[in-house]
């Protein structure tokens, strides 16, 4: 792959050039390397979330896709955004293809990890609200507990919930996440 060069702006054509071999994020034009492999733990959350929403999910018009999922937000040759959350939701088939999302899901979840904190917390959380995700959950494995960033009037409104609780999803009414098996200790 080219030395990408601090000064450029990439695309999403300029992403499909790029090995295989190694995952990309590109935020705005700007590329960052994903962290190595996730540990078991970050593993484990986002496996258990995506369980229980591939579960209730099941037999209805939603999907729920676990990572590595390239998500183009505005999804065209000239984009300049493509992420890869740790488990999205999309009601709107159409907007499954075979490379991806293209467009906004309707859930998206990150699992923080500690190279990419930051990034998770505030980058994209802007990106996702800009983007009109309607829900953005954040799971820290540290604290065991979920910030969910509900869409509304182009704002997130946050509520944080800890290992104890049980979360109602309010992109898909009617699924409630059990956060207990979420955060449960390998």
């Amino acid at each position: 792959m080219e030395q990408l060069r601090e000064e450029r702006r990439y695309t999403y054509a300029d992403y499909c050039t790029w090995d295989d071999n190694e995952r990309w994020e590109l935020i705005d034009g700007v590329p960052y390397a994903m962290s190595p492999a996730p540990r078991p733990r970050h593993q484990n959350i986002a496996g258990e979330i995506y369980g229980q929403l591939r579960g209730f999910l099941k037999g209805k018009p939603c999907k729920a896709l676990i990572s590595p999922l390239d998500v183009r937000l505005n999804a065209d040759g000239e984009d300049d955004t493509v992420v890869q959350p740790d488990v999205v939701v999309i009601c709107d088939r159409a907007k499954i293809d075979d490379k991806g999302c293209k467009g906004a899901p309707d859930l998206v979840v990150e699992v923080l990890s500690p190279s990419t904190s930051r990034r998770d917390r505030w980058e994209k959380l802007n990106l996702y609200r800009r983007c009109g995700v309607r829900e953005y959950w954040i799971a820290d494995p540290d604290t065991n507990t979920l910030q969910v960033c509900t869409l509304h009037e182009q704002q997130y409104i946050v509520t944080v919930y800890a290992e104890i609780d049980t979360v109602s999803v309010s992109a898909l009414p009617g699924c409630e996440i059990n956060l207990h098996d979420v955060f449960e200790q390998l």
